[in-house]
């Protein structure tokens, strides 16, 4: 099984969003296990984060984990966000970046590609 191309994605993501000056923000699905996040701040079990490098210290975007340290009312925080939870990445000024689906797992079955009678069909790709 290939590597899960999100990580990826959020590291070119945030240097791009970063090199245009722009502020990158993080929308994280804070229901997902192993989400260590200011509770407070979550609403309808999300939360979005400021990335930018003036706003964290510490950042770590990992394969598996990103974290980062930061202020959240004055308290110095330690925040862990699994790469699954991550559910967008963008410019807090024009909204300009890239919204996750969810990712096929291992125990996911592959698409079909046969219909019924055993023809090619075709799929959409999102």
């Amino acid at each position: 099984m290939m590597t899960s191309t999100k990580p990826y994605l959020l590291r070119a993501f945030f240097d791009w969003i970063n090199d245009n000056q722009l502020t990158p923000y993080l929308a994280v699905n804070a229901d997902v296990p192993g989400t260590l996040v200011p509770r407070q701040h979550v609403e309808a079990g999300k939360i979005t984060l400021n990335i930018s490098p003036s706003a964290i210290r510490d950042l770590t975007l990992g394969n598996d984990i990103l974290s980062f340290s930061a202020r959240f009312s004055g308290i110095l925080t330690r925040v862990t966000v699994p790469i699954k939870a991550v559910l967008a990445i963008y410019a807090r000024e024009n909204g300009r970046g890239m919204v996750f689906g969810e990712e096929e797992t291992e125990t996911d079955p592959p698409p079909s590609t046969t219909d019924k009678s055993g023809k090619p069909k075709l799929t959409i790709v999102k």
